[in-house]
């Protein structure tokens, strides 16, 4: 009886390597493959004829997907995606690989048999890039993202790059809404997992790297920067939140000119810390973090981090201020403010708007 589990492979231009994959997942007891040409030009054709008569001669029933022209491993994940969503059969999830046979099929068939046992959760395979023979390019790339996945999304990966993934039926409805048609596709997988609490484990497989991964279409600069979209759009939101409480005192000092100078600058203080605060709550739930919970709630946990963060400074600042002498204390307000504005970041990422709650 075959594992009750669909892999999913796109290819682009394949050569003979997409031969071995098939073969590999027929050794190892796969019974169904969903094989996505991404607008792969005429000359490669023929590895896709090869690999649909091996299929069919071995008894590996395969859904052939087609497109036009190339668009994306995203956009053919996607694709492959909706298809086996429509037609599910009895299996429980698919396992994405990759064409260029850096995945071997007993580590294919690893994941496959973790989900089987626990479809609950996402399964990465995950390579060790520490062996000597990694790539620079590879090795150095992976350990950026993997410190920005830590740093900026709270997600702790040894393998940031993998394209080998098992996938439960319950979330993959979810892995449709996401944006990227290209191989930011993946990435975006990842950040989604975290934000929507998706659960996930890493099972270690063998590092095999061919022709020193010159196929490799990874690009660290590009995927850093997409990783640290969260954090921008945090440091955005506040930095928003600055100009319309500023903006805000300004106008109601105006508008309360004619009260005492103690009333109208405590007035106006509040008033405006309201305006920007509850400004700043919505846009952090809305848009930074995208979170789903209650807007009572969310609130409740948002203003006790406030005042928190609030009497940290307060007493952090005048403890410094007194070591160093009180001509330092707009610089030690500025350090202090700066060591609270990234620890906020990573509380109310994990707590505040946590979507796991």
């Amino acid at each position: 009886m075959s594992l009750p589990v669909t892999v999913i492979l796109p290819s682009l231009n394949p050569d003979e390597k997409l031969l071995a994959v098939v073969e590999g997942i027929i050794k190892v007891g796969f019974g169904r493959m969903i094989l996505v040409d991404d607008g792969s030009s005429a000359e490669h054709q023929k590895y896709f004829q090869q690999a649909l008569a091996l299929a069919e001669e071995k008894g590996l029933s395969v859904d052939f997907l087609r497109h036009a022209k190339n668009l994306g491993k995203g956009r053919g994940l996607k694709n492959a995606f909706n298809y086996y969503l429509c037609h599910p059969g009895d299996n429980v999830g698919v396992v994405t690989v990759d064409g260029d046979n850096q995945h071997r099929a007993e580590d294919i068939l690893r994941c496959a048999q973790a989900l089987v046992a626990s479809p609950d959760r996402v399964y990465l395979g995950c390579r060790d890039f520490s062996l000597p023979h990694v790539p620079p390019k590879s090795r150095v790339g992976n350990r950026i993202t993997s410190f920005l996945f830590l740093a900026a999304c709270g997600i702790r990966l040894s393998d940031t790059q993998t394209g080998l993934r098992a996938i439960p039926n319950c979330f993959l409805s979810q892995m449709l809404d996401l944006q990227g048609e290209r191989f930011e596709y993946e990435t975006n997988m990842l950040l989604e997992m975290k934000q929507q609490g998706i659960p996930f484990a890493e099972i270690p497989i063998e590092t095999v790297y061919l022709e020193e991964n010159r196929s490799s279409h990874y690009r660290p600069l590009v995927d850093s920067l997409r990783i640290l979209r969260i954090l921008m759009r945090f440091m955005l939101a506040s930095g928003s939140s600055l100009v319309l409480d500023l903006g805000a005192f300004a106008l109601l000092s105006y508008l309360l000119r004619g009260q005492s100078l103690a009333t109208s600058v405590v007035l106006s203080t509040v008033l405006a810390r309201i305006i920007s605060s509850m400004y700043n709550l919505s846009i952090n739930k809305l848009i930074v973090f995208k979170n789903q919970q209650r807007f009572a709630g969310v609130a409740v946990r948002y203003y006790l981090l406030c005042g928190i963060q609030m009497l940290c400074s307060a007493v952090l600042v005048s403890i410094f201020t007194g070591l160093v002498g009180r001509v330092w204390s707009v610089p030690v307000k500025l350090a202090v403010d700066t060591v609270l504005f990234f620890a906020s970041f990573q509380i109310q990422r994990e707590w505040v708007f946590s979507n796991q709650r």
